[in-house]
């Protein structure tokens, strides 16, 4: 492989909108969240036939995760001393190279150019990256492997 990698451009298709200003302290916060998800007026068209979906995939951008932070190659998950010491690529930290973030919602509702879903892990302003349906099936794998730790508490002993 070459020690050249292509750049890359991201196109924000829309913003996230809810009452959420900083995230909660816990994941399992976000279960209730509902968010409104308003796409660029130009995309509503590209919305048709998501509303027979009930689940969406969310891709989104982290935009307030500092970009001056030092990446940490090995990480304890969900900050738990207790957990193992483990690559970040392990984990779902969202310290990362690039701070992607990816949701499974429930959609709501649509009204326009607007998605109202519940579940979105995503602050007030948190910039779109992509919307895709969920497909049972296709988005889920029925036969997938976890590390023991992974269902481990989220407070340390």
């Amino acid at each position: 492989m070459s020690n050249e990698l292509p750049c890359m451009t991201l196109k924000v298709i829309g913003i996230v909108r809810n009452k959420v200003k900083q995230p909660p302290k816990t994941h399992h916060s976000w279960e209730k969240i509902v968010s409104e998800l308003v796409l660029d007026n130009d995309l509503t068209e590209a919305l048709d036939g998501l509303e027979e979906f009930s689940h969406l995939i969310v891709l989104f951008w982290m935009h307030n995760i500092n970009p001056t932070n030092k990446i940490q190659a090995k990480i304890h998950p969900k900050r738990n001393q207790k957990l193992p010491l483990v690559g970040f690529f392990a984990t779902r930290s969202p310290n990362r190279p690039n701070p992607l973030g990816k949701a499974t919602v429930r959609l709501l509702k649509r009204q326009g150019n607007t998605l109202t879903v519940q579940g979105l892990d995503a602050i007030d302003g948190t910039p779109i990256v992509d919307i895709k349906p969920y497909i049972p099936g296709y988005d889920s794998v029925t036969d997938a492997r976890t590390p023991t730790w992974i269902n481990q508490t989220n407070k340390p002993c």
